[in-house]
């Protein structure tokens, strides 16, 4: 279809009310809910200030009961009648939302509702505020067309002082298109047909829409860089209605207490010196309070409340010569989980704003420091509990348009997308680059809508040079970002270290667990891999976090692990997608996640694995009969050849000889001068079940394929069976579909 299209702003002013149905609201039944979804109701919904960090005293809340109707898009005119009432902001696909219907790319959702006559303005203009619609919506007053906004995750505003009737209810009506999957646009996860790691479409208003009076001379927004190098906050003022001589007067303020202040012109850069500052960071998220006020002639004529955080993020070399992730000039190792934003009952809305906070209190309660926000830019006020919480954030841009693989050239956006790109990005980092949380832009996730890749990281760099740019992550890499990012699952593992940027791990784990009675679909559940039980999904997180801190001595400065909640099929969370149940446990969650965060344990290598080089293994694909694994058997009939024993282009297996049977049993010697006394671990890639036995003695069973090297306890009876001098690994391994490889070595800490 032509996703060109804009939205007709012919409106026939006809109030046609017939047929609406004052029924009392309730949720779509029989979907998955939150514990928060209770305390939803039409008179009481999302009614927080939606602005943390540009405050007024005056505004009027929007949220609760609005007409609606879905018509085809070829129609030029508001509908005839309403179908029913919907609950703002929940997208029309939730079940919050009262309607849960699907709206498709060839249809426009109209919304419509009043509201009082504002009274004497007294010279003052009012502003209609959306925080959100998805995707393209024209807006209009009493009949007349206020504008248009194309973007589904940046806050606009029109003037509409112009547009009120003196006396009676102003008419406010909502006209919106979404392409869907079948446009260009930013849209993340969004599908009209979800399944596996694509979720239900989101169509519409999804948060507060909002009414702001403002004098005709007012601030429009601020920009706020900290610089605690040189020790002040650098601030610059838009003022609409600015006249010669006007002048902004910014105050620094620890909790009510005054601690600096300065003065500029509106739209130029000014500093503010923050002596001493209290620092930012995650262990201790101090914000200082900030008043802006315009002024003229020594009168006040807007004011804004706002707050800041003093902190510094960049990379830099540590005392071993690896660049690092540096927090306020001191290295911080960044751990956290990869979070979708998704809720059951309101897809893209979370129920309350204590649900929100929820998530962010619980992400710091598991013992992260840091959120990759993944394809999804949120609320203000998320940003504001990680600000407020102390978490680290990585923000995605949303993904959209067309895809491309690992080794692939970037894409060739037309040039309506091309622009979109840039103006929604651009949007991203004004509207949301005050929040001291946000640390790193990644404008691309794992090929997604990729293009012109150093151009967009040199232009966001640009824009913004106080923050990092991770320019793509996962894969696709065009080497011009800050770090080095790798997505390995269920890894850990991480890209060699290199001289101009850290080497991070965007993405891990994806360790599933389908608890029943928490679940979106009963069947069509997935995780990278899946457990059915609480013991066994611990015992492999905790190795995976275990083999982070050898990777932390290699190198590595930060992970992310997929993923906070479950999200519809997908079921590798740390949460069920409700909220009922942190699956492992916050307090354990906690202890196990702390330990990322010690000086790191080194690893001594006992049994090379053949990673970077091919050790010689004895190898039969003819089942050799009972006690083949014991020393002594005589396997010189056996074929020989150097590891990984496996099929070629493997992900994952450097492979070098070829092994395509469905089983094969290798054998290899490998000797130790000493017995270690730390903990030692088998360090495998297998694809797929495996048998793993050490002098005879089973040392583990692994179950399906890794993608990348793991690290695995050796079993109690395998580690007494190991002695100086020479050793005998001894494999089984057996193969389905797809790829194959096999491949073991043993470390020990040091």
């Amino acid at each position: 279809m032509n996703t060109t299209r804009t939205i007709s702003i012919t409106l026939i002013f006809a109030i046609t009310l017939g047929g609406i149905a004052m029924a009392q609201w309730k949720p779509v039944e029989g979907q998955l809910m939150t514990r928060w979804a209770k305390d939803v109701s039409p008179g009481n919904v999302w009614p927080e200030y939606p602005r943390p960090q540009m405050t007024r005293d005056q505004w009027q809340n929007l949220n609760g009961l609005w007409d609606y109707a879905i018509t085809p898009s070829t129609a030029d005119s508001r509908p005839a009648a309403w179908e029913g009432q919907i609950l703002v902001p929940f997208a029309i696909e939730s079940a919050l939302s009262g309607v849960k219907k699907a709206v498709q790319p060839d249809q426009t959702l109209w919304y419509r509702r009043t509201f009082p006559a504002p009274g004497n303005l007294d010279g003052q203009r009012l502003l209609l505020h959306f925080n959100a619609v998805d995707w393209e919506c024209a807006v209009f007053v009493n009949g007349t067309f206020c504008g248009r906004h194309q973007g589904g995750y940046d806050p606009f505003y029109f003037d509409i002082t112009g547009a009120l009737v003196p006396q009676g209810d102003q008419e406010l009506v909502v006209a919106v298109w979404d392409p869907s999957d079948k446009g260009y646009q930013p849209r993340g996860k969004q599908i009209l047909e979800p399944q596996g790691i694509w979720y239900t479409a989101v169509t519409g208003i999804w948060q507060s829409v909002w009414l702001e009076p403002v004098p005709r001379a007012h601030i429009r927004n601020l920009a706020l860089t900290p610089d605690i190098d040189k020790g002040v906050l650098r601030l610059s003022a838009t003022v609409d209605g600015a006249a010669p001589g006007d002048e902004i007067v910014a105050v620094a303020l620890d909790g009510a207490a005054p601690v600096a202040g300065s003065a500029g012109q509106p739209g130029a850069p000014f500093e503010i010196p923050i002596e001493n500052a209290k620092l930012w960071s995650p262990d201790s998220p101090f914000l200082y309070n900030l008043t802006v006020s315009l002024t003229r002639g020594g009168q006040t004529l807007d004011e804004v409340q706002s707050y800041f955080g003093m902190r510094k993020i960049a990379v830099a070399k540590d005392d071993r010569g690896i660049n690092r992730l540096v927090l306020n000039n001191q290295v911080l190792f960044q751990l956290g989980p990869l979070d979708q934003g998704w809720w059951p009952d309101g897809l893209y809305t979370a129920p309350t704003d204590e649900a929100l906070r929820y998530d962010v209190e619980t992400t710091r309660a598991m013992g992260f420091n840091m959120a990759r926000k993944h394809v999804k830019i949120e609320p203000l006020r998320w940003y504001y509990h990680c600000d407020r919480l102390g978490l680290l954030v990585w923000q995605d841009m949303p993904s959209g348009d067309a895809y491309i693989g690992h080794n692939d050239p970037d894409i060739e956006r037309t040039a309506q997308s091309a622009h979109n790109y840039y103006r929604e990005l651009g949007e991203l980092v004004r509207d949301f680059g005050n929040h001291p949380s946000i640390i790193m832009w990644v404008p691309f996730n794992e090929g997604w809508g990729q293009f012109q890749t150093n151009e967009v990281t040199a232009w966001l760099k640009q824009l913004d040079p106080s923050r990092l740019v991770n320019q793509t992550s996962g894969w696709a890499d065009r080497g011009g970002s800050d770090v080095y990012d790798k997505h390995s699952y269920p890894g850990p593992d991480m890209f060699p270290i290199q001289d101009h940027r850290a080497s991070v791990l965007g993405e891990f784990g994806g360790l599933g667990w389908p608890v029943e009675g928490h679940l979106w679909w009963d069947k069509r559940n997935w995780g990278y891999r899946t457990y059915q039980d609480r013991e066994a999904l611990a015992g492999h997180y905790e190795q995976l976090i275990r083999r982070l801190r050898y990777l932390i001595h290699d190198g590595l400065a930060a992970a992310v692990y997929t993923q906070t909640t479950d999200v519809e099929g997908e079921v590798n969370g740390l949460m069920t997608y409700d909220r009922e149940l942190v699956k492992l446990g916050v307090d354990w969650l906690n202890t196990v996640n702390s330990a990322v965060y010690l000086p790191p344990p080194e690893l001594i290598t006992l049994a090379p694995t053949s990673r970077d080089d091919g050790q010689a293994w004895r190898y039969t694909t003819d089942d050799p009969g009972q006690g083949w694994e014991q020393p002594g058997v005589d396997d010189a009939a056996w074929k020989e050849g150097p590891g990984v024993l496996g099929k070629k282009d493997t992900p994952g297996a450097n492979v070098r000889t070829e092994w395509l049977t469905p089983a094969i049993w290798a054998r290899r010697e490998f000797t130790i001068e000493t017995v270690p006394q730390g903990p030692c671990f088998l360090e495998i890639l297998h694809d797929e079940d495996a048998e793993i036995y050490i002098n005879g003695v089973l040392a583990a069973t692994v179950k399906g394929h890794n993608g990348a090297y793991e690290q695995i306890p050796l079993s109690g009876e395998a580690r007494a069976a190991l002695k100086p001098g020479a050793n005998l690994f001894a494999v089984h391994c057996t193969q389905t579909e797809g790829g194959q490889s096999i491949d073991v070595g043993l470390v020990a800490e040091k």
